[in-house]
């Protein structure tokens, strides 16, 4: 059953939490009172500052509960601010942007050649690249216990992959595939024991591209290197040339098993090199001998990364999840890199699709495209949702497959020409040459580097330790930001059997303003008729028309239109109190007349 949904979140989520609603504390509130006691002085770090506050027992843990709700463009309610009926809104909220893609740390803009540019104006061959557009600057917070939070995915991470605790990151602190799961699954870190091993979208999240690039660099001294991940939050550590490795083996594991194999049929994981800026596909095993890889585990949202997409249409599927909206269809043709740029501005000239603001997406928007799920041999189709079409190319070896997408990113190496190759992912085959034979070395939503310029003529048996596939002539996919406005037509509410979720744009909670709400379908409870009970999980402020109100007195959501499957209902939801959470339960459900 497919169901339109005609919700577009706000780039900032509000998540619920307070004593009254006894969810969960965020990680940071938590850290903020270790080792310390009740009603004790306490602060920890949101991404709009810090907030100060006192330690109380929630949920049976010391969290620092704030004095005042954090300051954003949405305004946060108070408890000061709410009677006591108005329990939809009790409380105040902790500002995350869990639903944001961190940028890429890139801030110096290149020419094609290579070389440091100031950033070009419009109009000119090379604007539009990465460090012209400024998304959500990465943001952590060291909580002095070993761990590291995200402040835009809310992941909390461990902070160094020195695993055997000698104040030495090299290759006595690797682990295999199966002995990273196992120990990320009984680490025992900070009071946590939630531990896990990132997924390849969750790990990407840290990759930092101000880092260069070492590859073909023989020496020994790494003081000039920058690593692609911020080293004054984490450990890093680069390969251990004194065990017999190369400087750039600083791969880290991620839990994501390639669908299909590589090289010839080897079992394969993703993971990120944070020494040489790539995703790459490794073997499980390198020379009959189980392959070993750095190892930081977090834990949090098990989901982050994972899209919910909306065609709209109208040739553009939306990312409710991101908050962006792609092109559904590609460039279909081969561009290099400064072409690619030009040709997003002439299509911008054109307000193609109705919109005059595409730009070249960076090359983490570029990487949450991919679904790992999906490869040329197991699904016979690209690494990506089929709502989107995809131009079918006949690669390096003369078999259908998909294209390599530029990014406006920079991979910067460091050369004479430190900016002239850029960062693209593959969404079919990462081909390369290995002793004269096209494979696929690198799985398909593996993250390289192309030249930006030049004649794919003169790699006829690719590049690097792998024989890369250089191409030079990459595809290109339009992004935007999805404009963050509620559709306040009569079926704006919409229930989305996807993620089970209930989404109203507008509610009227009286005195308290108007809000956007998000329930997520719970349980389906017999005690209840028709028993359908919702945990309310986002809330924003809102602008337009009532679509819901809230009857504080009575605790009831009173929900004129809610759309499921292109029926309209009139639901009725009354409070349900629980110990862990707010809940609503259906009261009344009743088609509307047509």
């Amino acid at each position: 059953m497919t169901v339109q949904t005609h919700i577009l979140f706000s780039c900032t989520l509000w998540h619920l939490w307070n004593p009254a609603f006894a969810a969960s504390p965020p990680p940071p509130a938590l850290d903020a009172c270790l080792n310390s006691t009740e009603s004790s002085s306490c602060e920890f770090n949101t991404p709009n500052g810090m907030q100060t506050g006192r330690c109380q027992t929630v949920s049976a843990e010391l969290a620092c509960v704030p004095n005042t709700a954090p300051t954003n463009d949405n305004t946060a309610i108070t408890s000061t601010e709410t009677s006591e009926a108005d329990n939809i809104s009790t409380g105040f909220m902790i500002a995350t942007n869990a639903n944001l893609i961190p940028d890429t740390g890139q801030s110096r803009c290149y020419s094609a050649a290579g070389k440091h540019i100031s950033c070009p104006a419009a109009g000119t061959s090379t604007y539009g690249q990465d460090a012209q557009y400024q998304g959500q600057a990465m943001s952590y917070q060291a909580n002095s216990n070993g761990t590291v939070t995200d402040t835009i995915t809310g992941l909390m991470w461990q902070q160094s992959p020195d695993l055997n605790g000698d104040g030495q990151i090299n290759a006595g602190d690797k682990l295999t595939y199966t002995g990273a799961l196992d120990y990320c699954q009984q680490l025992d870190l900070a009071s946590y024991e939630d531990w896990q091993l990132p997924n390849i979208k969750q790990l990407y999240s840290l990759i930092d591209f101000s880092g260069t690039d070492p590859s073909g660099y023989n020496g020994t001294d790494t003081s000039q290197i920058i690593p692609f991940i911020n080293t004054d939050y984490f450990g890093f550590g680069f390969g251990d040339t004194s065990a017999g490795e190369r400087l750039i083996d600083a791969q880290y594991a991620s839990s994501s098993r390639y669908v299909s194999t590589t090289m010839l049929d080897d079992e394969t994981l993703f993971g990120v090199n944070f020494a040489d800026g790539r995703i790459k596909g490794y073997g499980l095993e390198v020379a009959r001998q189980d392959k070993t890889f750095y190892v930081i585990c977090n834990r949090g949202d098990s989901n982050y990364g994972n899209n919910q997409w909306f065609d709209n249409n109208d040739g553009t599927i939306t990312d409710n999840t991101h908050g962006l909206m792609w092109a559904q269809a590609d460039s279909a043709t081969g561009l290099d890199w400064e072409q690619a740029l030009v040709w997003v501005e002439g299509q911008n000239a054109s307000n193609y699709l109705g919109y005059n603001n595409w730009r070249l997406p960076n090359i983490k928007e570029l990487q949450s495209l991919i679904d790992y799920s999906r490869s040329p041999e197991s699904s016979g189709s690209a690494a990506i949702d089929p709502l989107f079409s995809i131009s079918a190319i006949s690669n390096e070896k003369g078999e259908t497959d998909y294209p390599y997408f530029w990014s406006s990113t920079t991979h910067a190496n460091l050369g004479q020409a430190p900016g002239a190759n850029g960062a693209y992912v593959s969404f079919g085959r990462a081909l390369g040459n290995m002793n004269g034979q096209w494979l696929d070395v690198h799985g398909a939503g593996a993250q390289r580097s192309d030249p930006k310029t030049g004649d794919p003529s003169t790699y006829p048996t690719g590049h690097g330790p792998q024989g890369d596939a250089i191409r030079i002539f990459n595809y290109v996919r339009l992004v935007r930001d999805a404009d963050p406005v509620a559709d306040t037509g009569a079926d704006a509410v919409t229930f989305n059997s996807d993620n089970q979720r209930l989404n109203i744009a507008v509610v009227d909670a009286g005195s308290l303003g108007l809000y956007q709400l998000s329930l997520q379908l719970d349980s389906i409870d017999s005690d209840y008729s028709p028993g359908f009970v919702f945990k309310a999980i986002s809330l924003s402020a809102s602008s337009g028309e009532p679509m819901a109100s809230y009857d504080g007195a009575q605790q009831i959501l009173n929900i004129p239109n809610v759309v499921v499957d292109k029926i309209s209902y009139q639901i009725e939801l009354s409070l349900l109190n629980r110990d862990t959470g707010l809940y609503f339960v259906v009261t009344r459900l009743t088609p509307n007349a047509i």
